[in-house]
């Protein structure tokens, strides 16, 4: 077999692979929101300049609803990482900085 015949081979067992998965385990998270977003708008019976606005808002709070989860787990972040800080300046170890960083971190 050849170099040639041999990637060709390759090729179309990836292909088929990939062509093997459901179509949910190959759909990113932009096909996802439309997916929702489309449902959503037949659930309404939405139609022309009515759909088009209520698809344009759709998909873009799915992209302020991330910015959000984002900024909200890099608020967490550094939170923890401020209880951790006063902890180790409290010298506690164990369970007692378990439970002072898990109460510093619900304040």
């Amino acid at each position: 077999m050849s170099h040639s015949s041999h990637s060709l081979a390759l090729a179309l067992l990836g292909f088929s692979v990939f062509l093997a998965l459901p179509p949910d385990a190959r759909a990113g998270a932009q096909q996802e929101r439309m997916r929702a977003c489309n449902k959503e708008a037949k659930e309404k019976a939405l139609k022309g300049d009515e759909r088009k606005a209520f698809m344009s808002t759709c998909l873009s709070s799915g992209k302020k609803d991330e910015a959000k989860s984002t900024a909200a787990d890099d608020g967490e972040r550094q939170r923890k990482k401020q209880c951790a800080a006063d902890a180790k300046e409290k010298s506690l170890t164990g369970d007692d900085r378990k439970a002072f960083i898990a109460e510093c971190v619900k304040a």
